[in-house]
């Protein structure tokens, strides 16, 4: 970018009063050391509501685009003095997977005063959780992951919604400990801490928690249902196909979507006729979803196939 286009973006940015494009927010992204120390100087000259609305919109932007990058602003605003910018920054940075960030999360958790930021950071470290799992990142980095979200937990003080996000981060560990947390958590009778512990079962992906999971679909919470589902398809055994088809007409339409997701991750051919069953029968609702999902069992039977031509 051109320092003088530069320059005008920040004028633009540091007028609360204008409105910057979307092309124009764009040109923000891969900035400099220098562009993003420019960057930050106007930054802070910004209020808190016009803060939060650039992160939100360039949140937007990176959603629409894979190609775009403002890692750079995000980690900047995760010291940002409001809570609400801090998890505006976590949740930007979502697909952020290098060791650096482990650091400031772990603070954010342990030391942030506000609830909504040490639950987004609890979540945030999931991500390492499953790269140790994978050994993708070193030991020491894994061990203060996992101690710092055990904490979380077992702090009885913290909040409930911190403690559940910290334990389904926890789900991916394969060690007796967390087996232990979701019992206790699933046995709990706090319904935050007993989603938590559904979420936590599917993203062991361990078969062994199929029949909690799958008792779960009869439940009269749809938010329950909802994560029982989701969980039985992270899981991705074939004995859940029947009782995912009970689902495919729930009350609930959320609920309805996860299921046609489940049967695209499980996959075979009862998951096909299943899915197929449901297509002919024209709801248009559901119609992309399920070619979604008929299209994801094709490409796991023969990766080659859908790139081939015809």
């Amino acid at each position: 970018m051109a320092q003088a286009t530069f320059e005008s973006l920040l004028q633009e940015l540091s007028d609360p009063s204008k409105r910057v494009s979307s092309a124009g927010l764009t040109r923000l992204s891969n900035l400099t050391t220098a562009q993003l120390s420019s960057f930050v100087s106007v930054w802070r000259s910004l209020d808190r509501a016009a803060r939060t609305q650039r992160l939100r919109e360039l949140i937007e932007l990176t959603e629409d685009s894979a190609e775009l990058n403002f890692d750079g602003i995000f980690l900047e605003a995760l010291v940002d003095p409001d809570a609400g910018v801090r998890s505006e920054a976590i949740q930007g940075l979502w697909e952020y997977e290098s060791r650096d960030l482990i650091e400031p999360l772990l603070t954010l958790l342990e030391e942030d005063p506000d609830a909504a930021v040490r639950m987004h950071a609890a979540l945030a470290l999931g991500r390492f959780v499953l790269q140790a799992e994978f050994e993708a990142i070193p030991d020491r980095d894994a061990q203060r992951v996992a101690d710092a979200l055990r904490r979380a937990f077992d702090d009885p003080v913290e909040a409930v919604e911190v403690r559940g996000r910290a334990l389904e981060s926890l789900g991916p560990r394969s060690e007796e400990w967390v087996r232990d947390l979701i019992d206790d958590a699933f046995a709990s009778g706090d319904r935050r801490l007993e989603l938590s512990a559904v979420h936590a079962m599917g993203r062991s992906a361990d078969v062994d928690w199929l029949p909690s999971v799958l008792g779960q679909l009869e439940s009269d919470d749809e938010e329950m249902r909802y994560e029982a589902v989701v969980a039985a398809g992270s899981i991705a055994d074939a004995e859940a196909v029947s009782h995912l088809q009970t689902v495919l007409h729930d009350e609930d339409m959320e609920v309805q979507m996860a299921a046609i997701g489940a049967l695209g991750e499980i996959g075979g051919e009862e998951a096909r006729d299943a899915l197929r069953e449901l297509l002919g029968e024209g709801d248009e609702r559901f119609a992309e979803a399920i070619a979604a999902a008929l299209a994801e069992i094709d490409f796991e039977e023969d990766p080659l196939a859908l790139q081939l031509p015809e």
